[in-house]
């Protein structure tokens, strides 16, 4: 059976259909085999999807939406499949986010380089816990160097919740890549693809860790 992450953060705007994609991207660049399931009625996750299939014919990994009460049906199905499957949340907090925390074997919150954002981990952190989900903390576009990024970084540590030793910085490159239905491991070497391998082992000592 696959690997389930969740990515969950009730502030929009903070990179969760970016950090699925990029961590989707890096566990197929290791041989895994990756399913993204989309359950934000928005579709961003499903226009990367089809942006993706029109630039380079076969996307690489398979692709399904579902409702909020569908995500255990659509998870045991890719699961036959699938190593690992990454499913793309909704910007809220309430009882449609359950069942994608209850199928998770791991919860990421990512966190924009704001105390706006980090106060907006609380709700997911709270409920993930009340389903018994171990959630981990991702410091997205950070500025690195300046003193709100540490003064962010200090505060998530101090939440009930881990914090992911990588960091993502800031960078035109995951926009411009997301836009083409790409990652920015596809889009030649940098400081980007180096933070988003980081994270993708950090991510896999922590499945590790649950089995």
């Amino acid at each position: 059976m696959a690997h389930i992450i969740t990515i969950a953060q009730q502030k929009g705007g903070a990179g969760k259909t970016t950090l699925a994609v990029n961590l989707a991207i890096a566990f197929v660049k290791q041989g895994q085999k990756v399913a993204i399931l989309d359950t934000d009625p928005q579709g961003s996750l499903g226009r990367w999807f089809m942006a993706r299939r029109e630039f380079l014919g076969d996307p690489g990994l398979e692709f399904a939406t579902a409702s909020a009460w569908g995500v255990g049906y659509e998870c045991e199905k890719l699961s036959r499949t699938n190593d690992i499957v990454i499913i793309d949340t909704p910007p809220k907090v309430d009882s449609d986010l359950k069942p994608a925390l209850r199928a998770a074997d791991l919860v990421l919150v990512p966190v924009g380089s704001s105390l706006v954002d980090l106060w907006a981990t609380d709700g997911v952190v709270d409920l993930a816990q009340r389903v018994g989900k171990r959630c981990v903390i991702v410091l997205n576009r950070v500025k690195s160097g300046t003193r709100l990024a540490e003064e962010v970084a200090t505060a998530a540590a101090e939440v009930e919740a881990g914090v992911a030793p990588t960091r993502l910085g800031q960078r035109v490159v995951y926009a411009e890549t997301l836009g083409k239905g790409l990652a920015v491991l596809e889009a030649g070497k940098s400081a980007a693809t180096t933070e988003v391998m980081a994270l993708a082992k950090d991510v896999s000592a922590l499945l590790a860790d649950q089995e």
